[in-house]
């Protein structure tokens, strides 16, 4: 056991009973915490905290369980020397990550705190927020900024001394990123993600402008990429330990200038005997870039993640959203279903053109239009390091002080036209009228038309999308298999609920859950098989997944300036349907 115990530590956020989010399996890995493990794991080979032996373990919470008195006896075993580094925690993740920290430090062990929160903060604010503050009173070091080009050796020595500083501020130069570190996590946690997914990062920074992003502010607007052979690193270092399946974080994979490089090397790995599947993030312009939608899916793409946001061209005008064209939307979705892919778009809930009525409508009209498979809705919500919050705290503009709720799935502020009540029920609703029966057929007999063979990959991610809002009250993407829940773990301030109490509810809501995804799931099979057995199945057609022209397209330019109009889709002939590969 070494002399020094370092603790990477992703904290998890807390759900609405003010117990810690946790899965026996969970979706979506970290990749900022398979970031830290490589840049901490590079400086200790490089000789920082030279004769001295570490022992380093980074823990995801949203699968792991994280014992403050365990990981404290386990220091104490080891001499007494540890450190932990609270890793890339993000608004919703900081009252959980001050919870974990305060017991850390009421034992004098050194803790940092690090993510989108504090660079948010730090880089959007001319003063630090009260919970900042607050953590800087406990002795807490603040980092802001990107880890890379040995700015995390300056924390492990002083960590090491126990003196860490109040402020590691690197947001003001952005690190290069070839021949960084490359991010990997131990076996053992990535065996925890569903699916055995890992994580990688190929480029960072937006040269986008968008209101209500975090990244331009926190990882800049200048791009910066990997290069080809930190790619290929990547995939053998995962494939040494079983693992072929990536969830790329580039917020947007078409706008790296080493695109078709990293695609034409995932395929020579796969020619080799190294196939990797990836689920990228792109945006709603990428098809129109030669070659990029084909070399994506030939590297091994089948899940995109398309930041659509909105229907709306005056919401995505006010946000800055400029480089979405409503126009463009169908062409973009059939450029893509002429492969075998499963097609998630982000959609924003809460725009200032945005209404009950409108809502529901451009719903509607999105189910119509466009062949995609599922749709990630969220609140508008101002995150720290975003211009929208910038601009609402400068004029002092209510927003929710419990960050714990700013995990997009929760409403923080007051919308201009909607009451508070319009707004959630909007939310709410418009993820019922997505994942309806009827729709939700309508998505397979298109998949199954096109000619796809991710029948059940589709399926799968149906129930997950549909199910983690409606029984778990989650977002998928921060959902997993099988809740977990600890009665002693439980947000500061809320009491410890009794035995006979919270073992009966805990085990009612297993049993509820599970039942209800179980019953979706098998409902959804048999909708599937119905299809597969119609010989008519191939002859399927609607208006989604028919070319786009002239007069189809219309009906999304109707949608500038008049939001709450009463928008009737005039019937139109359908043309004969794309072949699917």
């Amino acid at each position: 056991m070494g002399d020094f115990q370092i603790y990477l530590i992703k904290p998890t956020r807390y759900d609405d009973e003010g117990y810690p989010l946790q899965w026996w399996r969970s979706i979506i890995p970290s990749n900022s915490l398979a970031c830290l493990t490589g840049i901490v794991q590079n400086a200790l080979d490089r000789g920082v905290l030279a004769g001295r032996t570490v022992d380093l373990h980074p823990m995801d919470e949203i699968h792991s369980r994280v014992d403050p008195q365990r990981i404290l006896r386990a220091i104490r075993r080891a001499g007494g020397k540890g450190f932990v580094g609270l890793v890339g925690v993000q608004t919703n993740q900081f009252p959980r990550a001050m919870d974990l920290a305060r017991q850390f430090r009421a034992a004098d062990v050194p803790v940092a705190i690090g993510g989108f929160h504090v660079s948010g903060v730090v880089s959007m604010l001319k003063t630090l927020t009260p919970e900042l503050r607050e953590a800087q009173a406990l002795g807490i070091g603040l980092f802001a900024g990107e880890a890379e080009q040995g700015r995390i050796d300056e924390v492990l020595e002083d960590a090491w001394n126990g003196q860490l500083k109040p402020l590691y501020d690197h947001l003001k130069v952005t690190p290069g990123l070839e021949g960084a570190p490359i991010p990997l996590l131990p076996k053992g946690q990535v065996a925890r993600n569903i699916n055995k997914y890992a994580s990688l990062d190929l480029g960072r920074g937006c040269p986008f402008e968008c209101s209500f992003c975090t990244i331009i502010n926190v990882q800049g607007r200048k791009s910066r990429f990997r290069s080809v052979e930190d790619l290929e690193a990547i995939v053998r270092a995962n494939a040494a330990q079983g693992f072929n399946r990536f969830f790329l974080t580039d917020d947007n994979f078409a706008r790296n200038k080493n695109w078709e490089a990293f695609c034409d090397k995932l395929i020579a790995l796969a020619a080799e005997g190294l196939p990797a599947r990836l689920v990228i993030q792109v945006d709603t312009l990428a098809h129109r870039i030669p070659r990029f939608v084909e070399k994506c899916v030939a590297a091994g793409a089948d899940q995109i993640f398309i930041g659509l946001e909105n229907i709306n061209a005056d919401n995505l005008e006010a946000a800055k959203k400029r480089q979405n064209r409503v126009e463009d939307y169908r062409a973009m979705v059939l450029a893509w279903k002429r492969h075998p892919v499963v097609i998630t778009c982000g959609y924003i809930i809460g725009f200032s053109n945005d209404s009950y009525p409108s809502i529901l409508h451009d719903i509607a009209i999105l189910k119509d239009e466009l062949a995609i498979d599922t749709l990630y809705l969220n609140y508008l919500t101002p995150l720290p390091g975003s211009e929208d919050h910038r601009r609402l705290h400068a004029v002092g503009a209510w927003m929710d002080p419990d960050l714990n709720k700013y995990d997009l799935n929760h409403r923080v502020t007051h919308h201009a036209h909607m009451t508070d009540d319009e707004w959630d029920r909007a939310f709410r609703d418009a993820h019922r009228s997505f994942y309806t029966w009827e729709h939700m057929e309508r998505i397979l007999r298109r998949m199954v038309a096109l000619g796809s063979n991710k029948k059940l990959t589709t399926v799968n991610r149906l129930v997950a999308y549909r199910e983690a809002v409606r029984l778990e009250g989650v977002a998928k993407l921060e959902a997993g298999y099988v809740r977990i829940k600890r009665r002693r773990q439980r947000r500061s301030g809320m009491p410890i609920e009794h035995p006979l109490t919270f073992y009966p509810r805990y085990l009612g809501h297993l049993c509820h859950s599970l039942g209800g995804t179980i019953h979706t799931y098998v409902r959804l099979r048999r909708v599937l098989a119905r299809i597969l057995r119609d010989p008519a199945r191939f002859d399927y057609v609607d208006r989604a997944i028919t070319p786009v022209c002239e007069e189809e397209l219309q009906l999304l330019r109707d949608t500038r300036s008049t939001p709450y109009a009463d928008r009737r889709r005039a019937s139109t002939a359908h043309p004969a349907p794309a072949p699917a590969d």
